[in-house]
């Protein structure tokens, strides 16, 4: 019998319930939402990288969308900005850092592209996980649309734009992890059936 775990909140995602005969219940026949425990994966976070600030997001356990969480202040000190993020990602247990690679919207490198490459560099130094990126291109500009739809005021827009900025880049890359997934999915049923 398979172990499921009823999904309350991440505070009571290590609570291991089994159910009767059939453990594989839908979520109709329930009280609640229960789940496989092989579903859920390492959570993955990821980082829009500025000069002044680094904005934070993770996923949700099952990789399927991006939450914001909080925004990094930077220090003058670039060492421990990146041993700063390393203990986000470590703290934050997931398997998987994405930071967002600025380029102009021709594709082409800016300054700040060669800066951020030099943060993810170190930062790959100071950690163990792996370090991907992603296209950040009109991330910011998307969370300023939000902000303003939002009714945010202009003076508190900082505390969050980052934030809600690296959620975007994480779900672009959970979009395109999911896509990539689903073609070897569907080569994979191509070649059972030839």
């Amino acid at each position: 019998m398979k172990k499921l775990r009823k999904y309350t909140g991440f505070e009571n995602l290590e609570k291991t319930l089994v159910k009767g005969k059939n453990p594989l219940k839908t979520i109709d026949e329930t009280d609640g939402l229960w789940y496989n425990i092989s579903m859920i994966g390492k959570r993955i976070i990821a980082f829009d990288i500025g000069n002044k600030r680094i904005g934070v997001a993770i996923s949700d356990p099952f990789n399927e969308y991006a939450m914001p969480c909080e925004t990094y202040f930077r220090t003058r000190n670039f060492t421990a900005d990146v041993e700063a993020v390393a203990k986000i990602a470590k703290d934050r247990g997931v398997g998987v850092i994405v930071c967002g690679m600025p380029v102009n919207f021709d594709g082409s490198e800016s300054i700040q592209t060669v800066k951020t490459q030099e943060f993810v560099e170190a930062l790959r130094t100071k950690t163990d996980l792996p370090v991907e990126l992603e296209d950040e291109r009109f991330t910011t500009m998307q969370a300023r649309e939000v902000q303003i739809q939002g009714g945010i005021k202009r003076a508190d827009r900082k505390k969050s734009i980052d934030s809600i900025a690296a959620s975007y880049i994480l779900d672009g890359y959970l979009s395109r992890m999911k896509k990539r997934e689903q073609a070897k999915r569907l080569e994979e049923e191509r070649e059972e059936t030839e």
